[in-house]
């Protein structure tokens, strides 16, 4: 009785290792530049935001945040839940209103704004309203602010208006956890369908021996082997004693 109860656990055990074993995978992590840098991560980018001393928020030249940026890109938005996270984000580094300098650029050959990173033309945009045409500076001399309090987008000067926070972005490395191939999955199927199927026989073979046994008795939980107490002990001594003729 004993080894079959120990037959039924052990079976147990091995199925639970089998599908823990299966079914527990990594999960791709982002991984972004360890430069001693504060890094953020938002959806496939990194970002850094220069933060203030003292709620003293710090301001920059377009030409001090690219170096600054040195090796990386300045801010570029691409959709509007980027957006939102740059505006949600902002208030825990900077006090008050802030704009932030976005990394673009006007292209006289094409006659449109494209962003550094990837010289792609802009997909999305937040203008605000009038859009990228209502100015009057030259656009040569044109740079673009995102606006931290409103989510807009502004052309302001690269000269006369020189100083904007910034923010620094980059590409994640992302790590991809090894994936179970069709041949293991299929092994620890069958693997299960087995331990199952001979569980099911042990099982059948032991209530075929005890009929009067149940599933619930082969589960059942029994203490371990103790010694006796002292008095029981003196117990069964004095029994012994009296039975003595």
């Amino acid at each position: 009785m004993e080894s079959c109860r120990s037959c039924y656990f052990t079976v147990f055990n091995i199925v639970l290792l089998i599908l823990t074993c299966h079914l527990t995978r990594g999960q791709d992590t982002a991984d972004c530049p360890a430069d001693g840098r504060t890094w953020l991560t938002f959806g496939s980018n990194c970002y850094h935001f220069v933060h203030g001393e003292e709620d003293i928020a710090k301001s920059y030249s377009i030409q001090d945040a690219k170096d600054m940026c040195r090796g990386y890109d300045l801010l570029t938005v691409k959709s509007a839940e980027e957006n939102d996270y740059i505006i949600k984000y902002s208030p825990s580094v900077w006090k008050g209103n802030m704009s932030v300098w976005l990394g673009m650029y006007y292209d006289s050959d094409d006659d449109v704004f494209k962003w550094h990173d990837d010289n792609s033309v802009l997909s999305y945009n937040n203008w605000e309203d009038g859009g990228s045409d209502d100015t009057d500076l030259s656009l040569m001399d044109t740079c673009v602010t995102l606006h931290t309090n409103t989510g807009k987008w502004e052309n302001i000067s690269c000269t006369d208006e020189p100083e904007n926070g910034v923010v620094c972005q980059t590409k994640a490395v992302w790590t991809v956890a090894p994936k179970s191939s069709p041949l293991l999955s299929a092994l620890v199927i069958i693997s299960v369908v087995l331990i199952v199927a001979v569980s099911a026989v042990v099982w059948f073979l032991h209530q075929r021996n005890n009929p009067g046994s149940s599933i619930l008795n082969l589960i059942e939980y029994h203490p371990p082997f103790r010694s006796p107490s002292a008095d029981q002990t003196c117990l069964v001594e004095a029994e012994e004693i009296e039975e003595t003729p």
